[in-house]
């Protein structure tokens, strides 16, 4: 094991020896709502971009959203000349995972960046998530309506089909339960109307062929939620590794993705108590798809600070307390041990029980109490097995969100929040 302490971007470069072979780095946080972890995450993908040449970064976020972010850092058509104008218009809550002033200040710089480059040398950015539906659903109608008005009524017999339910498409996996309410048909035609143009078309049609798959997910997530299990999870997690691979298959044979999202979906399900429960995630399903050389998969974590959570689902975000972490902990192992931020790269044979046996790994959502510290907010973890690498931060603190139009309270990450 390697261990270099953090001051400054150029103390990340055994991390980027380790990763330089990858076509895919992986990227967590501990948390939704930490300044440090933001900062330090931008730092390192403004290397691998500018150094290593990967193309695109896909985040824990909505597709339509991320499509109007990513207009506007490589300049597309329609794209806002300042990333802020379509981070301030992210409306599902909770709203500050994206529409933050750390956030913001990658997006400037990526734009800035591509601009001095040609249209197919420039970095996107985009959302893997699956909530999407009414979104994507009225982004397929924008594209169809222009492209082939006649692949409208695929689109038309979707939207009949999950309109009695509202924007509360929950709503719809209650019904799926008792009656014939699926839209599984109509949501197949739907997918094959808007496959063929992707076939054939330019970045448009591929954006819209997302969307469709956003709407088939949905139709599958929300489904699964109301029975319970790891389905629901697993459909979430299937549905951005099945996106991540369509993206790296649009941009090239060459591409290379950077991929942003919690730790519990970034680090190998397998090293954890996760897959005794049937859960799968990106981490372990792209290792599994790609080879595990050719995914690298970085964690974080920190000992006490503060952090953007919500104290209930759909509640308003305020910065809160976070404990020191608590006896046996990863974390306050590393407290012991470690500089106040350092990066460990595993690796080797003389690696320390720590890194090796399993031990309680921190975990924050967007829904956050610091009194559960005593028995919840930790993941059982072979911290070794679940990352290629680990960066560590002593003391944090919190995000700091911008104003955005909404902060509806919808399903979003629940019910687990991360």
């Amino acid at each position: 094991m390697l261990v270099q302490r953090l001051g400054a971007p150029s103390d990340f470069d055994p991390l980027l020896a380790r990763v330089r072979d990858a076509r895919v780095v992986m990227i967590g946080e501990a948390s939704h709502g930490t300044y440090d972890y933001y900062r330090l995450r931008e730092q390192l993908t403004r290397r691998l971009i500018a150094e290593q040449g990967f193309s695109f970064v896909a985040v824990e976020g909505d597709w339509p959203d991320c499509d109007r972010v990513n207009r506007s850092v490589t300049g597309g058509p329609g794209g806002a000349a300042e990333p802020r104008i379509a981070l301030e218009r992210f409306a599902r809550w909770p709203t500050w995972m994206w529409a933050n002033a750390e956030v913001n200040r990658f997006c400037r710089w990526l734009r800035a960046w591509n601009m001095e480059r040609p249209a197919g040398e420039r970095a996107g950015f985009h959302g893997l998530d699956v909530y999407s539906l009414w979104e994507s659903m009225q982004a397929i109608f924008d594209y169809l309506g222009e492209e082939d008005p006649h692949s409208l009524e695929a689109a038309q017999d979707a939207y009949r089909c999950f309109e009695p339910y509202g924007k509360r498409v929950e709503e719809y996996g209650a019904a799926s339960r008792f009656v014939s309410a699926r839209c599984e048909e109509e949501v197949v035609r739907l997918l094959a109307r808007t496959r063929a143009h992707a076939a054939s078309d330019g970045p448009d049609a591929f954006a819209a062929w997302q969307n469709a798959e956003v709407v088939a997910g949905a139709e599958r997530y929300y489904r699964a939620m109301v029975r319970g299990g790891p389905e629901s999870w697993n459909v979430r997690d299937i549905h951005m590794t099945d996106t991540l691979d369509r993206l790296l298959e649009h941009y090239g044979p060459d591409a290379r993705g950077i991929v942003w999202a919690h730790n519990t979906h970034v680090g190998d399900a397998r090293a954890t108590d996760m897959a005794a429960d049937g859960l799968v995630n990106i981490g372990q399903l792209s290792r599994e798809r790609l080879g595990r050389d050719a995914v690298a998969l970085v964690g974080f974590g920190s000992y006490r600070g503060t952090v953007v959570a919500a104290p209930r689902w759909g509640s308003p975000a305020e910065a809160m307390v976070v404990p020191p972490a608590r006896e046996g902990s990863v974390e306050r192992r590393l407290h012991e041990l470690m500089p106040e931020r350092a990066v460990l790269v595993f690796g080797g044979e003389d690696q320390p029980e720590w890194v090796t046996g399993t031990v309680d790994h921190r975990a924050i959502g967007v829904v956050y109490d610091p009194s559960f510290e005593s028995w919840g907010n930790y993941v059982p973890t072979r911290l070794g097995d679940r990352y290629d690498a680990f960066v560590w931060c002593d003391e944090t603190t919190a995000l700091h969100p911008m104003p955005a139009l909404s902060a509806m309270g919808e399903m979003g990450t629940y019910p687990a929040g991360v």
